[in-house]
């Protein structure tokens, strides 16, 4: 199958944490880094959720926010990855940044020109990926 998610992560579900209405799903990826996921119940019923289940987490590149420097503020993201640019591809208005993680993974982000100029985002620049919990859309394998 193919997708338009510029982010595609397979990993293992290692943490899922049942409530009335959502569930919170923690994916491990093989290098250690983990994503965690918001989704409802009945989907953790549909897809068979379940702790050491193989899953996929999509993430459009648009859905990431991307911060440089020190954090002065917090942030009720549940997903703040934090890793060096290793990819800077700009366009006649967005640019793709990549976020290489310690464990190996790289988080896609597409934002405006002028962000990454005033972010100074450049390969080997520390950045961190914000990504809200509700925008991972997870998958299992058929």
């Amino acid at each position: 199958m193919n997708v338009s998610a510029r982010n595609v992560f397979a990993g293992k579900i290692t943490a899922l944490t049942g409530g009335a209405v959502n569930a919170e799903v923690e994916l491990s990826l093989s290098g250690g880094d983990k994503i965690v996921a918001i989704v409802t119940e009945g989907s953790v019923q549909s897809l068979g959720l379940a702790v050491g289940k193989d899953a996929i987490a999509y993430v459009k590149a648009p859905w990431v926010m991307l911060l440089s420097g020190a954090k002065e503020v917090h942030f009720s993201a549940r997903n703040q990855l934090t890793g060096k640019v290793s990819v800077v591809h700009k366009g006649a208005v967005n640019t793709e940044v990549g976020v290489l993680l310690p464990g190996g993974t790289t988080v896609y982000a597409v934002v405006t020109n002028e962000a990454v100029m005033e972010l100074g985002l450049k390969e080997g620049a520390e950045a961190t990926a914000l990504i809200k919990a509700s925008h991972v859309i997870l998958g299992v394998p058929a």
